[in-house]
């Protein structure tokens, strides 16, 4: 299983910024090239996300273990 994990800034106070696991059904069968590639559905899920700015992501194969990058 390949997670995306996006780092978000606030539009407010740019400099306020973390990282988030991407988890909707759009995503449940990306390949590690298409997230690596910027997976076209990361911007389906960023309208969800209107306060937020995409700064960046990266691909995780398996699970999150909830450290910090």
């Amino acid at each position: 299983m390949i997670q995306i994990i996006a780092v978000l800034c606030n539009l407010s106070s740019p400099a306020n910024c973390h990282e988030q696991t991407v988890t909707t059904s759009d995503f449940a069968d990306v390949s590690m090239q298409s997230c690596l590639m910027g997976a076209p559905q990361l911007a389906d899920w960023m309208k969800l996300h209107p306060s937020e700015r995409l700064a960046g992501w990266r691909c995780v194969i398996g699970t999150q273990d909830g450290r910090g990058a």
